[in-house]
């Protein structure tokens, strides 16, 4: 601009041409050492992104990038990194200075919100040098692929909380009807022992009486049942229904375990599959993770009398059963309540719910004319179907948790606690 203003101004007074010429020559070797400041080295900057090994659904994952400056110079950056196409983010650019044969590094947070594979692209660093007249590009790393999980992040910080349950004061103990005996010992007969307990095969080789002494059963089986049907497709900030549920499941997973008692889980919508039975072996988390991991759905609509069938055929224990679904309205409960009810005969069951957030933003908010009076009194109506439905549910003998879907974990954790110093299971 400087050159062309001095051209212009040259055909008013000649004497201005020489200067305008000499400014032109200054800017091009001026451009030309500039080229050459930040080419005469192959290896000008070195950088990398490091990423962890998988990602948790839901959180906040850091991203971690390194950059060291081999140049005799300070340089300014412009760092692009090329995110998975499940964020949507075309406009990912990071600016920073790195001083003369110096290293940075910094992070940034990434929060998936579905599980799969997230695969990044390039690492592409665009350096100037103090002259800011050209830019060199720099690529780094190859396409790699990211896996993610379920929310792993939420087992740390869930852990402590089961840990420090430990306020049982006011909380009654529960018989516990129909629990199961497992088998300690054979011992010698004496009198008042169970006649019925009698292990004649024992009593043949000693030639004395012989009986089975049985304890109860410390370990309860705890499934966590989670419906894979359309009603689980609703989002809310970002993840969906569904996801939360799996969230939920991987946590209460690790606190049975961590309890003593046996995990597992299984999934269901036209049929019942993604099986884990219930079990305290140490390999069970992480075959509840993978599991949970490849758990995928068309959303079809649920059919919860496959889903009574299947508990009656493969859960044969009286067991403490978290069945994590959505009923918006009650004549939806009312097709499935008989199967309900036929669960809960056999097993402690809660079903798990959702309350609606957006539903609940809209009661509270202040009405400006008759349409935001329509939608609130809609939205009033569904509220109160909800609380008909917990009050129904619990009329028949289910347990109920019906739950914002940011606070389902605490709130299943707490009903399992509960449980736990009832000795409802």
């Amino acid at each position: 601009m400087a050159v062309i203003l001095l051209l212009i101004i040259s055909y008013l007074y000649p004497a201005v041409l020489g200067a305008a010429q000499l400014v032109f020559v200054a800017i091009i070797v001026v451009f030309l050492f500039d080229i050459f400041i930040l080419y005469f080295t192959d290896k000008g900057i070195e950088a990398r992104r490091v990423l962890p090994e998988k990602l948790s659904n839901g959180d906040d994952n850091p991203i971690e990038i390194y950059v060291q400056n081999h140049y005799t110079f300070s340089i300014s950056t412009k760092i692009i990194d090329e995110l998975p196409f499940q964020f949507q983010k075309r406009d990912f650019l990071i600016d920073k200075k790195i001083k003369a044969s110096s290293h940075t590094a910094f992070s940034y947070d990434l929060r998936p919100t579905e599980r799969g594979e997230y695969w990044f692209g390039k690492l592409i660093v665009y350096v100037q040098s103090p002259l800011l007249l050209i830019s060199r590009r720099f690529v780094f790393n190859d396409k790699t692929m990211v896996p993610t999980y379920p929310s792993f992040i939420q087992l740390k910080k869930f852990d402590l909380m089961a840990l420090a349950y430990r306020n049982e004061f006011g909380i009654k103990k529960v018989r516990r009807i129909g629990h199961t005996m497992e088998f300690e010992q054979i011992k010698e007969y004496v009198l008042g022992d169970d006649i019925r307990s009698i292990n004649w095969k024992a009593t043949a080789k000693r030639n004395q009486l012989m009986v089975n002494q049985f304890q109860d059963e410390k370990s309860q089986p705890i499934y966590s049942i989670i419906d894979k049907g359309r009603m689980m497709k609703m989002p809310f900030n970002g993840l969906s229904l569904l996801d939360y549920a799996i969230n939920s499941t991987l946590v209460i997973s690790s606190i049975t375990l961590k309890k003593n008692d046996k995990a597992g889980m299984f999934c269901f919508s036209k049929k019942a599959e993604n099986r884990v039975v219930a079990e305290r072996r140490t390999s069970q988390m992480n075959l509840i993770l993978e599991t949970l991991y490849n758990t995928k759905t068309n959303f079809h609509e649920s059919d919860f009398g496959t889903l009574y069938g299947d508990i009656k055929r493969n859960i044969n224990h009286r067991s403490l059963l978290f069945l994590y679904t959505n009923f918006e309205t009650l004549d939806g409960l009312d097709r499935q309540l008989t199967y309900l009810q036929a669960i809960a005969k056999q097993h402690v069951l809660v079903v798990v719910f959702f309350l609606n957030t957006e539903l609940e933003e809209l009661i509270h908010n202040n009405s400006g004319d008759i349409k935001d009076i329509y939608q609130k009194t809609i939205a009033e109506k569904f509220a109160y179907e909800k609380r008909l439905i917990v009050k129904e549910l619990r009329r028949r003998g289910v347990y109920t948790i019906l739950t914002k879907p940011e606070n389902l974990t605490v709130n299943v954790i707490n009903q399992y606690l509960e449980f736990k110093a009832k000795g409802v299971i």
